[in-house]
C-alpha cells in the first residue's frame, strides 16, 4: 500500500514492545479479559521482540515507537531504560519514554529526553492517575519544551477510567500550550470531544489505533460526521495499530484506513508525512 502511494514506508507510532516479564503479565491480563478490556480479546503476535521486529518491517514499517506505560511508582524509569536500549539494538525503533505522577519524575524523563527519547507515552486508564497532580506540571513541561509528541491514551475507551474523558488532559494542554499531545485511538469513546480539540489547538493530535477495524466497530464505531471532520483534519491524524496486542492480522489495521473512501493525500500523511514532520520537530 505505500508504495503504491508513493511512500517510502509507514510510520506506526503506536506500537508496544515491552519488557518480556512485563509483556507476559500484559497479555495474561488479556487472556483473562480483564475489567480494563470490556471483552475478550485474543492476541494475535505473542511473539519475542526479534520476531514482533522481524514482522513490522515485512509489512513495510520503517519507524515505531515501543509505547511503555506505568501503573505504579518505581517502574516508568526502567520502562525508559528498556526502550532506549532496543533503539540503540534497532535503528528503526524510535526511543519511548514514559511516567508515573511520583518525585523523581521530572529527572528520568529529562534523563530519557537528553539520551535520546523521540516519543513520549501515558495510559491514564491504566496508569489510573489524574494528569493534572502538580508533580507532573514539571514534567509536562520538559515535553512541550523538547517537542517530541506524546501519545496519550485519554479516552475512555474500551472501559472508562477515574481520569479518563476530555477534561483532564484539556486543562493540562491549556497549561502547556506548546505540548504536542497525540490522543490515542481517536480520543474513543469520546471521538467527538477530542476532535473539539484538535481543531481549536493546533498541536494536537489523534491516532487511529485500532480504529475502524472489525474489532473496534463492535465496540464504538466512529460516526459519518467525526469521519468528515477527520477528513478535514487529515493533517493531524497519524497511524497506530497497537501491535503486538491486537485480536487481527497487522494488515487489517492498514485496510481498515485504506477503505475509507480518503484520498491519496490524506492517507499519505496519515501513514508517513505527519508522523515524519513531528518527529523531525517541524510545525
Amino acid at each position: 500500500m505505500a508504495a503504491a502511494l508513493g511512500l517510502p514506508g509507514i510510520i506506526d507510532i503506536h506500537v508496544h514492545l515491552l519488557p518480556p516479564r512485563l509483556q507476559t503479565a500484559i497479555w495474561t491480563y488479556f487472556d483473562a479479559a480483564g475489567p480494563m478490556l470490556g471483552r475478550e480479546w485474543p492476541i494475535r503476535y505473542r511473539w519475542a521482540v526479534p520476531d514482533l521486529v522481524a514482522h513490522l518491517r515485512s509489512m513495510g514499517v520503517r519507524r515505531f515507537t515501543t509505547m511503555p506505560y506505568a501503573h505504579r511508582p518505581g517502574m516508568a524509569a526502567g520502562l525508559c531504560r528498556h526502550s532506549l536500549d532496543l533503539a540503540a539494538e534497532h535503528p528503526d525503533v524510535l526511543a519511548t519514554l514514559t511516567f508515573y505522577p511520583e518525585p523523581d519524575a521530572p529527572r528520568y524523563v529529562e534523563e530519557a529526553l537528553a539520551a535520546g527519547a523521540r516519543v513520549g507515552k501515558v495510559h491514564l486508564q491504566v496508569g489510573d492517575f489524574d494528569p493534572r497532580e502538580p508533580v507532573l506540571d514539571a514534567v509536562w513541561g520538559l515535553l512541550a519544551e523538547a517537542g517530541i509528541p506524546v501519545v496519550i491514551h485519554a479516552g475512555s475507551g474500551p472501559v472508562p477510567g477515574r481520569y479518563t474523558g476530555v477534561a483532564p488532559i484539556a486543562e493540562v494542554l491549556e497549561r502547556h500550550r506548546g505540548l504536542v499531545a497525540v490522543i490515542a485511538h481517536l480520543g474513543a469513546k469520546e471521538t467527538s470531544g477530542f476532535l473539539d480539540l484538535v481543531e481549536r489547538r493546533d498541536t494536537t493530535y489523534l491516532d487511529t489505533t485500532m480504529s475502524f477495524t472489525d474489532f473496534m466497530n463492535d465496540l464504538r464505531p466512529v460516526t459519518d460526521e467525526e469521519l468528515s471532520r477527520l477528513a478535514a483534519v487529515g493533517d493531524r491524524v497519524l497511524f497506530g495499530s497497537d501491535y503486538p496486542s491486537i485480536p487481527y492480522p497487522y494488515a487489517h489495521a492498514v485496510s481498515a484506513l485504506t477503505g475509507l473512501g480518503m484520498d491519496d493525500d490524506w492517507l499519505r500523511a496519515v501513514l508517513w508525512g505527519n508522523a515524519e514532520r513531528l518527529l523531525s520537530n517541524r510545525p
